[in-house]
């Protein structure tokens, strides 16, 4: 028995990634980022009910440059995940399967993502300040 060179399984410096593969990560990727940012959330809350001096604090972390870049990439989480789990339903239906639709679905789902990142970016800076 000689030994081959080969990879014994597809292996990163060979295997091309493809859109469904690269998606179906950064789906799980985003919902640990969700599950991250719920603790957040609950900071937050907790720092409401505790009172006005440790809500203030609370609310300067989250208007620093930090704080908007980790509320950025929740959000940008979210819809993510929100726009990709639609697709999946469509899929648990036995629609999309076929190779065109899922490359199409997989792209639009990635500029729905985006829009709805901006437009509630938008949204909330214009009625927040």
């Amino acid at each position: 028995m000689s030994q081959s060179a080969r990879p014994l399984s597809p292996h990163l410096q060979v295997y091309r990634p493809q859109i469904t593969s690269v998606l179906s990560i950064l789906h799980r990727m985003s919902g640990m980022v969700l599950a991250l940012g719920s603790l957040f959330l609950t900071w937050w809350l907790a720092a409401a009910a505790v009172g006005g001096a440790y809500f203030a604090f609370t609310q300067a972390v989250y208007a620093s440059w930090f704080g908007t870049l980790v509320l950025l990439g929740f959000s940008v989480a979210l819809f993510y995940h929100l726009c990709n789990g639609i697709r999946h339903m469509f899929w648990d239906i036995g629609r999309g399967f076929d190779l065109d639709s899922v490359t199409r679905t997989g792209w639009t789902m990635l500029v729905a993502t985006a829009a709805l990142t901006v437009g509630a970016w938008a949204i909330g800076l214009s009625v927040g300040g």
